[in-house]
């Protein structure tokens, strides 16, 4: 069986691989260092990061769900590992949306998922289960999308930014799309109906700044 290597031994990392064996592929997950290591208690291959050099040959991703750890992770390997895509069989697609997608870098999305269509996604992105992403929608690179939400059309989604499990992003329009600005994290279950600024933190229905 071929294996791919996944960043990280917590319960993103073994989402990742929950998708990995669905596609037919073994799991090799990446501690950061031998405490991780030792504390690894989930069934499964584990390698040190700093034996990496050993398995070059594996595609990578990164199932880490802070997005400036990923983003790290994926400026320090840039040039020696193959990161790839890792998207579960029974996400969803729009005409040519899944094309879009494949052309990207250490993508993953989990099972449920809907795209629809005329999407851009940036590198190292993570879609977690049953979200949905609307037409017309521009996603930055290192963006995590948490179960349920729901980014409807028309909307720019800044790099970094984390998207709380069941919130709405209501859409903007074709002249100015909804901005969530980069490093911004959107509590669970928020309603944002208005543009929210760069390294903030919104809660709330609707959602309001509280940081």
């Amino acid at each position: 069986m071929k294996q791919i290597g996944i960043f990280g031994t917590s319960g993103m990392a073994r989402e990742a691989g929950d998708i990995a064996w669905a596609l037919g592929y073994e799991p090799v997950y990446v501690a950061r260092d031998q405490a991780e290591l030792d504390a690894y208690s989930f069934s499964g291959q584990v390698m040190l990061e700093c034996d990496i050099d050993t398995y070059l040959d594996l595609g990578y991703v990164i199932g880490i769900g802070d997005s400036s750890i990923r983003q790290r992770i994926a400026q320090r390997y840039a040039e020696r590992l193959n990161f790839v895509n890792l998207i579960h069989p029974s996400a969803s697609f729009g005409r040519g949306q899944r094309e879009l997608i494949e052309s990207r870098r250490g993508v993953i999305v989990c099972a449920g998922v809907r795209f629809t269509n005329n999407i851009q996604v940036g590198d190292f992105c993570i879609f977690n289960l049953n979200s949905t992403i609307s037409h017309d929608v521009v996603i930055d690179d290192c963006v995590y999308v948490a179960p349920g939400a729901h980014v409807t059309g028309n909307v720019h989604i800044g790099t970094r930014s984390w998207i709380g499990t069941g919130v709405a992003i209501n859409q903007g329009n074709e002249s100015m799309k909804r901005q969530i600005g980069a490093d911004t994290v959107i509590g669970s279950g928020a309603v944002v109906v208005k543009d929210c600024e760069p390294n903030a933190v919104y809660i709330g229905v609707p959602a309001r700044r509280i940081k």
